[in-house]
């Protein structure tokens, strides 16, 4: 006889990430685990060696029942476990411990990882879970992915990709490296946009679809997104050259970017988005293909909160 069988919920299951945050809490899980135990509730840590391993073990571990998932772990590590969340019952809560932890403290989690495990543990004992918006993108293969934060799809999402392809130098002068590259080949690429059915056709460098407000360890890229309001997000990055860029990219962090004229900004339930040579990188992992369909789907997710 299971658990549920009995009438008592399932336990909590935790997704740890021990080199999230370049491994700098990794001394801390045994902490966190005793800081979760504190709800009365029975823990079970995943156990997975690659992200695509963690991402089965949260399906399994939703599939058998268990009656919340944690995340201790970056945004990477938080968008693995709400591929197997999203759209469920079964309650969330995301512990901040990697380079960028924007989902966590965007829907109002502390930073500090032993806080985050506190307003977790006591969200289990008094039951509470409060309710928060995702984003669903689907790509032209019927392929589907959630994420929580924000999808990147124009220089940012191209700087990725380049980082990802480069085997020298390590860590993170590889991502500068990357950076340096593609603004020397930086360029407009012809996007179609269609917000709600109505389409628009521009040229920009820069593209992003958000349900909450930062990306990339605080940058504010769309900084009116609210992933309470039903909708999603959208900043456009026009016909920018390379000086433009690189003195506006320092306001993202403040969010004061969008006041530039050469940046838009929109909203709308869905959002078609059409470019050619693209992959889109959605809380910083690697994503679909453009062209990709993204919704707001209101309240897929039961924050520990």
């Amino acid at each position: 006889m299971t658990a549920d069988d009995r009438g008592e919920p399932g336990p909590v299951a935790v997704l740890a990430n021990p080199t999230a945050g370049r491994g700098r809490h990794r001394g801390l899980l045994p902490r966190l685990l005793e800081g979760l135990a504190t709800s009365g509730r029975r823990v079970q840590v995943l156990t997975a060696s690659s992200p695509a391993e963690a991402e089965a073990a949260c399906h399994a571990a939703v599939a058998d029942g268990v009656g919340a998932l944690v995340a201790v772990g970056g945004d990477g590590t938080v968008h693995r476990a709400l591929q197997a969340v999203a759209g469920t019952t079964v309650p969330f809560g995301p512990v901040p411990a990697g380079t960028g932890n924007d989902f966590a403290v965007d829907t109002g989690f502390p930073a500090d990882p032993l806080r985050a495990v506190e307003v977790i543990a006591e969200a289990l004992r008094a039951g509470r879970s409060r309710a928060v918006d995702l984003a669903r993108m689907s790509g032209a293969d019927g392929v589907d992915r959630w994420y929580g934060a924000v999808l990147a799809a124009g220089f940012d999402a191209i700087v990725n990709e380049r980082a990802n392809r480069m085997r020298w130098p390590r860590g993170p002068r590889r991502y500068d490296l990357a950076i340096l590259v593609e603004l020397a080949r930086l360029r407009p690429r012809r996007y179609t946009l269609r917000l709600d059915g109505v389409a628009h056709e521009l040229d920009a460098v820069l593209v992003a679809v958000a349900n909450c407000p930062t990306y990339g360890g605080g940058m504010r890229i769309c900084p009116a997104a609210d992933p309470t309001d039903g909708l999603l997000d959208v900043v456009v990055g026009g016909r920018i050259d390379r000086r433009t860029l690189i003195r506006v990219k320092p306001r993202i962090y403040q969010g004061t970017h969008v006041t530039h004229p050469l940046v838009a900004s929109y909203r709308a339930r869905t959002v078609e988005l059409t470019a050619e040579g693209i992959t889109t990188y959605a809380d910083g992992e690697r994503a679909l293909d453009l062209p990709v369909t993204i919704t707001a789907v209101p309240g897929a997710l039961r924050l520990l909160r």
